[in-house]
């Protein structure tokens, strides 16, 4: 039985468009079997170009044909989007199955590393959370390599006023690391 083919296709109309998959899926999925040999994928395949003929129904013109030809150019779209898809996933299969798989050691390394340069990332954190007067002194001294003393006279500050410094970088220090330190060891008992 030949479907009817109506004058356009209903826009976002629920019952219209209801109307309209009935008339025209026999034609698609026949389009869509034409080009496929899974069941499965013709199903979907034939579903996705009805959701984007509803989505895109206001770009229907009927001054360019009938609807049944509108449909074929978004079933011609989709098929080619799920066929491109597919080979460029297989083309990223194969390029990834050239690649040596790590092995545990490999994997154990990485994780050392990722390791270290999170502690050193939020070492850099505290680091710029210090006062300026605090960094002032804690680079000095440990960038540096200047004596307390030497500092103070860099930054003409008293030899005093700079252990302080250095004592309270060095405790602020610390403290983040030791708050670091235990935020990690509790994320991993936690996904134990």
């Amino acid at each position: 039985m030949p479907a009817e083919h109506p004058t356009a296709p209903p826009t976002r109309d629920p019952a219209g468009f209801a109307t309209f998959y009935e008339q025209q899926f026999d034609a698609v999925l026949g389009f869509v079997t034409r080009r496929v040999d899974n069941a499965h994928l013709a199903a979907d395949l034939t579903a996705d170009i009805f959701v984007a003929a509803l989505e895109g129904a206001h770009t229907y013109d009927a001054r360019r044909g009938a609807p049944i030809a509108w449909l074929y150019g978004i079933s011609r779209s989709v098929i080619y989007a799920h066929f491109h898809g597919t080979a460029r996933e297989q083309q990223a299969v194969a390029r990834i199955c050239g690649r040596r798989l790590l092995d545990d050691e490999d994997v154990s390394a990485i994780e050392a590393r990722i390791d270290a340069d999170r502690a050193a990332r939020q070492f850099a954190s505290a680091h710029a959370a210090l006062s300026d007067p605090l960094r002032e002194v804690l680079d000095l001294v440990a960038l540096d390599g200047l004596t307390s003393r030497e500092a103070a006279q860099a930054l003409s500050i008293s030899s005093a006023t700079a252990r302080v410094r250095l004592h309270r970088a060095r405790k602020a220090l610390r403290t983040a690391g030791q708050t670091h330190a235990a935020t990690h060891d509790t994320l991993l008992e936690a996904a134990q």
